[in-house]
């Protein structure tokens, strides 16, 4: 089985989901720290030609405490701020038709912690896209308290049985291929090319939120977009 862990991000780039397609089991690291001013809350859209951010406030709390304990800012103009926002940005976008209605449906979902509600858009999305690994919660799964980084990541793989895991390339620096060898884990890293779709008349903008790709791609184009990446071995093979 092929396993991969990721904060769960709002509406990230296709690469997040060119990583679901290449595991069977896709964990939402739903109980890492909350980082401000990461991905878990925003993400980048196309705005006249340039990115610009698309953020969903989240309310004030300690810093130390993990994504699912954190909620969004619920105030009932949120929500309609992001749906204008998009409308005005992607309205003249070939895509547009079908993508926003899909796009307004998650942002609707009711559950303002953090971690619930990006799950649900980012499961939403999967299944839109006909993604079909299987969804857990890290918090879901029985582990010994106190585990962190590297060797929380190796607990989660040996609890779900996972014979490989799949990270993002830019986490190579993270893991060391010996510490998975002894685990019984195959380590590898999913690198993501730069889709490539016509926006408008404007200069390609890449690693856009999975939003601009709804808008400028049929389901069809984006299925194969999602198929291009490689996956590659860590070079680094020493037991740390």
């Amino acid at each position: 089985m092929i396993a991969a862990i990721m904060q769960p991000y709002f509406f990230p780039y296709i690469g997040y989901f060119q990583l679901m397609r290449a595991v069977d089991t896709f964990v939402f690291y739903d109980d890492a720290q909350y980082m401000k001013g990461g991905w878990i809350n925003r993400n980048r859209i196309l705005h006249n030609g340039e990115p610009a951010w698309l953020t969903l406030p989240v309310r004030r709390a300690s810093l130390t405490l993990a994504i699912n304990q954190r909620d969004y800012l619920f105030d009932g103009e949120a929500i309609c701020s992001l749906k204008k926002r998009l409308h005005d940005c992607y309205q003249k976008a070939p895509e547009f038709d079908s993508a926003f209605p899909f796009v307004c449906d998650l942002l609707e979902f009711g559950n303002p912690n953090v971690a619930a509600f990006n799950a649900h858009v980012l499961e939403g999305v999967a299944r839109y896209l006909g993604l079909g690994c299987r969804f857990l919660a890290s918090s879901a799964i029985e582990k010994p308290a106190g585990l962190k980084g590297q060797a929380k990541v190796i607990e989660i793989c040996k609890r779900l049985g996972a014979s490989r895991y799949v990270n993002p390339s830019g986490g190579v620096d993270l893991y060391t291929r010996g510490e998975f060898a002894c685990a019984g884990i195959e380590l590898q890293f999913l690198e993501a090319k730069p889709a490539s779709y016509k926006q408008f008349d404007a200069a390609h903008q890449p690693f856009l939120s999975i939003i601009d790709v709804l808008m400028f791609n049929s389901i069809e184009r984006i299925q194969t977009l999602l198929d291009d990446f490689r996956l590659i071995q860590p070079a680094r093979t020493n037991i740390q």
